[in-house]
């Protein structure tokens, strides 16, 4: 057996839910040995045929570190068809944290230097889960590394699926009422936090000024749930 096959199957012994062909799949993780070997067979010959590595055919935990793990899943797709299929896991098993600052009813955005894209982003302070952390225990202190300061309430927004294409994440957003701002992280890259009443950042996000996608899922559920002043139902302050 191989590392990152084994690996893999250890990884499919500690989180089973990601693996499971439940009832109505349309694309089935395989795991019967002459399985997994035509899948990587399958999908090795698609690759020669296009020039490129054989060796991206092959099923296992493909990379790891403490942020992110990387597994290549021998699959069935509708149809009959074998190959393997690429997916992003949070290394933690947790879920990651978006939180949206309210303070005296504006909607808060720091200034954050994005390494990914090379650019500065207007965004909601967000993080990685970190295990044996309450969501709400971690959503408190993603605002105080970041923006200083402890959250007066915090109302759950739910989930989001950043990217149903590769990434099994979840994260799990919030909006915080906030009663002031405090010292800015600028040792992660932040080097100012704004205040914006509610419906402009609306304007930002619809003018593409803000593209962060966390922030913009954050902002619309709070929006469309009276959350935010002017927003659809809302009262004054944050909400009801």
């Amino acid at each position: 057996m191989s590392e990152p096959w084994r690996q893999y199957v250890e990884l499919r012994r500690r989180q089973p839910e990601l693996f499971a062909n439940a009832p109505g799949s349309a694309v089935e993780i395989l795991d019967e040995p002459e399985q997994v070997a035509a899948a990587e067979q399958a999908r090795a010959a698609v690759l020669r045929a296009r020039g490129l590595p054989p060796e991206w055919s092959r099923a296992g935990v493909v990379y790891r570190d403490d942020y992110v793990t990387l597994v290549r899943d021998p699959v069935r797709f509708p149809g009959g068809v074998l190959g393997t299929y690429l997916r992003s896991l949070p290394s933690s098993g947790e879920d990651g944290l978006v939180v949206l600052p309210v303070l005296d009813g504006t909607v808060v955005l720091v200034e954050h230097f994005r390494h990914t894209t090379r650019r500065w982003h207007l965004e909601a302070p967000r993080g990685f889960g970190e295990a044996g952390v309450p969501p709400e225990e971690q959503a408190a202190r993603e605002l105080r590394e970041e923006i200083g300061v402890a959250p007066a309430r915090l109302v759950d927004l739910g989930v989001l699926h950043p990217d149903t294409g590769i990434a099994t994440s979840t994260v799990r957003l919030y909006v915080a009422e906030i009663t002031e701002l405090g010292d800015l992280a600028a040792e992660e890259g932040i080097r100012a936090a704004r205040t914006y009443p509610a419906g402009r950042v609306g304007e930002l996000i619809r003018d593409g000024l803000v593209t962060d996608s966390f922030t913009i899922a954050a902002w619309t559920r709070a929006w469309l749930r009276g959350l935010l002043s002017g927003g659809p139902g809302s009262v004054t302050g944050t909400g009801r």
